[in-house]
């Protein structure tokens, strides 16, 4: 009975933590149609990042003094140095870039390229740490970026503007979230994964409300109520709920099965934009994700392989 029962337990854990890594990444995914939905109503990406921040914001806030009263020990100058600059970059500096990108490319495609990360941890592990990259990881990343290649080859064909530079935001927003993840993990181990979650998201939240201050009047402020709608939304169901949901996939079914059942987040945003933005789905565009998505699976148990 009671082997019984704890097999009962474990499966139910797993089966939770299953249910939670998928919300977390639909719920990620869904942020670029809500920018999108936005972005009808002619709001500026500054404006639109400092909403979602402020509806996000009094979450971690809470999240912070809780866990604060978990830990008696302040934070050093170094562990404090580490928060401000990896919460800028990895959090601010993303979203913001990501946000200026979707202005000029499908919600499909940003996805996409957001999903690289981890062949850019791989290539600045290497730059960083001396670490090789084996012919194996190579492969798949040289399969990833044609799978990209494919996508955006998609929007030129479909979408208006300037789609290079909108490639080229998400593109370094990639990169700042990647320099992130290559600087967290010392970073949590030494504060904690919610204490440093709590706070990185502070600064990145300090920082765009900041940034609207100096560079946008109160006049911009005067938008429709679905934009606040949009971003109260992207605040809750996509940033808030999702990081908490990741943590709780995590712990039950670990960070390599957790990103693995990630892997759903880029399909779903590309059908969430057919069916909520209408933007097409084309041959091209199933061929590049299908790509990208094999490349990155590749690399992820690669390294879940390495780690065992």
């Amino acid at each position: 009975m009671t082997s019984q029962s704890g097999s009962t337990i474990v499966n139910r854990d797993a089966i939770i933590g299953v249910v939670f890594a998928l919300l977390a990444a639909v719920g990620f995914s869904a942020k670029a149609i809500l920018v999108k939905l936005a972005y009808l109503d002619h709001v500026d990406a500054i404006t639109l990042l400092a909403l979602r921040m402020v509806f996000a914001v009094p979450f971690f806030i809470g999240v912070a003094v809780w866990v604060r009263r978990q830990h008696a020990a302040p934070l050093n100058m170094h562990d404090r140095l580490l928060v401000l600059g990896l919460g800028f970059i990895g959090y601010y500096l993303a979203s913001f870039l990501d946000f200026i990108g979707l202005l000029y490319i499908s919600a499909g495609l940003e996805r996409l390229i957001l999903f690289l990360y981890p062949t850019m941890t791989v290539l600045l592990a290497a730059a960083f740490y001396k670490r090789a990259i084996g012919g194996r990881v190579m492969a798949a990343m040289a399969l990833s970026y044609v799978g990209i290649a494919l996508v955006f080859l998609h929007d030129v064909g479909v979408k208006e503007g300037n789609v290079a530079f909108g490639v080229l935001m998400v593109f370094g927003s990639t990169l700042a979230y990647s320099i992130y993840l290559v600087g967290a993990g010392h970073a949590i181990a030494r504060i904690g994964a919610m204490r440093f979650t709590a706070y990185a998201m502070v600064v990145a939240s300090a920082a765009s409300l900041l940034q609207f201050g100096v560079m946008r009047p109160l006049s911009a402020l005067d938008l429709p109520l679905r934009v606040y709608g949009y971003s109260m939304a992207m605040a809750i169901f996509s940033t808030v709920l999702p990081v908490f949901l990741l943590s709780f996939a995590i712990r039950r079914i670990g960070s390599g099965s957790t990103s693995l059942i990630g892997t759903i987040g880029p399909v779903s945003t590309i059908y969430m934009a057919y069916l909520i933005l209408g933007e097409s789905i084309s041959l091209l565009q199933i061929a590049g994700s299908a790509l990208v998505l094999a490349g990155v699976l590749i690399i992820s148990l690669n390294s879940r392989s390495e780690k065992q």
